[in-house]
């Protein structure tokens, strides 16, 4: 087994391609500071996820391919109304909504996390319905991609 752990890490090493960048020394400062801050993440990987972020991004924002995205939604359980409206807003979403999670909060409150997958203009569209609603307390959509 820990031969097969080496190998691995060998590949991932070999597909690794070294370059060099060339930064203003104030705004590498400023990255630095930002990476001790946060979670002393090193550089390399740092930029390995600022360049996945854009291309998240950009995927979402021409449309290309199958996307994923989850819906976080926070609503009063007592409220029948909006649980009537969420139920109708889910159902709407069809093979789009693969997966639900949900948390009772304490009190009245409840979280909904809902993941769907599918083209992006469909996903933005269901996600901005169900956010929406009158009755949500809070909500936010987070894009990724599969």
């Amino acid at each position: 087994m820990r031969r097969g752990r080496t190998n691995k890490r060998a590949q991932q090493e070999q597909d690794l391609i070294r370059f060099g960048i060339s930064i203003p020394d104030d705004l590498l400062k400023k990255f630095d500071q930002h990476l001790q801050e946060r979670n002393n993440q090193n550089r390399s990987e740092a930029i390995r996820d600022l360049i996945r972020d854009r291309l998240v991004q950009e995927a979402w924002s021409e449309g290309k391919g199958e996307q994923v995205a989850t819906v976080t939604l926070v609503y009063d359980n007592q409220n029948a109304d909006v649980q009537k409206r969420m139920s109708e807003s889910k159902r709407a979403m069809g093979g789009n909504l693969i997966s639900t999670l949900q948390v009772r909060l304490g009190g009245h409150h409840e979280l909904d996390v809902l993941v769907l997958r599918g083209p992006a203009g469909a996903i933005r569209t269901q996600a901005e319905t169900i956010l929406a609603l009158k009755g949500i307390l809070h909500g936010k959509l987070v894009m990724t991609t599969a």
